[in-house]
Order: structure tokens, then C-alpha cells, then sequence
């Protein structure tokens, strides 16, 4: 939901903005497929990286140190 609703308002925003964006339009669709799917791939590396770290962990091990 939270995406959508961010395309939306940058398509807006970009409209408003057309005059000052050089060899782009408000609505460029490379833009608008590239940024998202990049964000993605960012915040599943982020989410990835310490849970397959928290996952080596051995359960009895975590269960003590607390």
C-alpha cells in the first residue's frame, strides 16, 4: 500500500516538476520500475543478512545468555 501510494505521489510530484527534469518526463517509466524494484532488493539484503546470522546461532546458546 505504502508503495503505491508513493508511485502515485512521485507521478504527481513529477508532473509538477516536468519543466525542470532534463531528457526525463513527470512520468518515466524506466524511473518508475527501476526505483522501486532497487528498494527492494535493498531492504531484502537488509532483512537477510542478520537473519541468517541470528540463525547460525544455536538455540540453547541464546536461551542461556538471556
Amino acid at each position: 500500500m505504502g508503495v503505491g501510494a508513493g508511485m502515485m505521489l512521485s507521478w504527481l510530484l513529477g508532473r509538477v516538476l516536468a519543466g525542470m527534469l532534463y531528457e526525463v518526463t513527470g512520468a518515466d517509466p524506466v524511473v518508475f520500475l527501476v526505483a522501486p524494484a532497487v528498494l527492494t532488493v535493498v531492504s531484502l539484503l537488509a532483512c537477510y543478512i542478520p537473519a541468517r546470522k541470528a540463525a547460525r546461532v544455536d538455540p540453547m546458546v541464546a536461551l542461556r545468555y538471556e
